[in-house]
């Protein structure tokens, strides 16, 4: 499991907490979420090891439980930007095919908006609920993939449980998606907020896949409902 790296240099020295004044103009939610963002240990940590934000720490959390990221596997990412998660798969996946002797994979993220480039993934504007967006994906892929991850989030709309709503709706099409590029014995991993309407989208899986398991990854925010659901031997 990843950790976060800790100042030992001192006995009983404590980090230093930033404190962030509220400034004219900005709200206080803004406020609060700013110093939030300065005082959390994986935003820190992503800038130290070149990630574009700290959920790239959920998906590398993921990965060293379940173990779907493995070299000479075809991955895609939807909603991919800002990229975290395609840079922590062009590492594990051999997408560089920088560790010889092992099978080199290939990572494709889609999203609604243009990404910056990212060495080793292959990345495409695209809307996966779009009409023939699956066949887009086996051409790109030259075949099946073996993984289908998301992070996806709807809007916020500020009502938990509409978010809550949204974010199901958004994690089953995801799943359609999933089960016409899947290949058999394939992985599907996404995000939902806790809520009491994930029922259906469990019954779903469980009809498509072996197992379905669900895990809260120490990256995620304690205040967060966020936890994801994985998804692992497509029956195809």
């Amino acid at each position: 499991m990843a950790k976060i790296p800790t100042n030992n240099s001192g006995r009983g020295q404590r980090e230093l907490r930033v404190k962030v004044k509220t400034a004219r103009g900005r709200k206080l939610s803004s406020t609060l979420w700013l110093e939030r963002q300065l005082n959390d240990p994986y935003v820190k940590r992503a800038q130290v090891e070149g990630y574009r934000g700290r959920a790239a720490f959920k998906i590398l959390e993921l990965d060293d439980k379940y173990r779907f990221l493995v070299p000479g596997a075809r991955i895609v990412d939807l909603g991919c930007a800002p990229g975290g998660w395609c840079q922590v798969a062009v590492r594990r996946i051999n997408a560089l095919g920088e560790r010889q002797g092992k099978k080199v994979g290939t990572i494709l993220g889609v999203d609604l908006q243009e990404v910056e480039s990212i060495p080793g993934a292959e990345i495409h504007v695209l809307d996966f609920m779009e009409d023939g967006a699956d066949d887009k994906v086996k051409t790109w892929l030259d075949g099946q993939a073996d993984v289908v991850m998301s992070d996806m989030a709807a809007a916020s709309s500020g009502h938990k449980q509409t978010d809550h709503l949204r974010i199901i709706a958004l994690c089953e099409a995801a799943a359609y998606f999933a089960f016409d590029v899947l290949a058999p014995g394939g992985t599907f991993i996404a995000k939902v907020l806790a809520g009491g309407a994930e029922g259906d989208l469990q019954a779903l899986l469980k009809k498509k896949f072996t197992k379905v398991s669900n895990m809260k990854p120490p990256a995620s925010r304690s205040n967060s409902s966020e936890k994801f659901v994985v998804a692992t031997g497509f029956r195809g």
